[in-house]
């Protein structure tokens, strides 16, 4: 198993093509919506609690069983990083999953969770997808492909990071107070919620996509891993947004992540380096 480059330029042309790639990840999103929405919200949901004292439930387990059986079946070369069963096989085309991103939300009845689904070439997030199947919506994306989203009628638009120039006009989601207190950096939560128009805690998948929609300027987290952040990547990027972890650096494995519209990536990462 070689392992891919920690960090690439995720900018960098692919002379591949990632057509197939792409319909692909939207048939394993089908899969993992299908199994997931049997579930959802159901009184007998069976739940657990990881080593790390995060919860798991059956609908967890069985959606990332369900992908991967289809990537056994149809891609069986390639890699897979999932949060529930680990890593296997290849990691120069890695696929990257997170069979329920939100599972507190999940196993509490609310609707906005998401299945996100990426696939990574050398170290570079080249696809991605990210169902919110109880809500009806879904956004994807691939290089060279643009970004893209489908609503509750099934029409589908591309989408586009805002245009928005000034910190004080921006909007921003910064997941949770505890995240940002748990790293030692509620002060600089305190300076950028002073500073933008407004601040809000969407949390997990939503927020990126409201960015890539151009709905708000940016997004940060800390303490994610790779599964939690890769399908964004190509969707924001294609978007015309920027996708960094916290001190600018283009990589899945820092542990925290920052999106932008892209023109104001640069001064909110002056506003975090103060």
């Amino acid at each position: 198993m070689t392992p891919p480059p920690p960090s690439t330029d995720w900018n960098a042309p692919y002379d591949g093509d990632l057509r197939d790639d792409l319909a692909f990840a939207l048939r394993l999103a089908d899969a993992a919506d299908r199994v997931s929405m049997e579930r959802f919200d159901a009184a007998d949901l069976e739940i657990s609690t990881k080593a790390d004292a995060t919860h798991v439930t059956e609908a967890d387990l069985a959606t990332e069983r369900a992908i991967r059986e289809l990537l056994a079946r149809e891609q069986p070369a390639d890699g897979i990083l999932g949060e529930e069963y680990g890593t296997s096989g290849n990691t120069r085309r890695q696929w990257i999953i997170d069979p329920i991103d939100g599972t507190a939300n999940y196993l509490k009845g609310i609707p906005m969770w998401a299945t996100l689904i990426a696939l990574v070439i050398d170290g570079v997030p080249r696809v991605g997808v990210v169902s919110q199947p109880a809500i009806s919506r879904r956004w994807w994306g691939a290089t060279g492909e643009g970004a893209w989203t489908c609503g509750p009628d099934g029409s589908t638009r591309s989408i586009r990071a805002s245009t928005v120039a000034t910190i004080d006009e921006s909007s921003i989601s910064f997941q949770s107070i505890g995240q940002w207190d748990a790293v030692g950096r509620t002060d600089d939560l305190l300076r950028l919620s002073r500073a933008v128009w407004r601040d809000r805690g969407y949390g997990d998948a939503w927020p990126y996509m409201l960015l890539a929609e151009g709905r708000l300027e940016f997004v940060a987290e800390f303490g994610v891993r790779e599964y939690d952040i890769a399908a964004h990547v190509p969707i924001i990027l294609e978007a015309g947004g920027r996708f960094t972890d916290i001190d600018g650096a283009e990589r899945l494995d820092s542990r925290s992540s920052l999106a932008t519209n892209g023109i104001l990536h640069d001064s909110f990462l002056g506003m975090l380096q103060t």
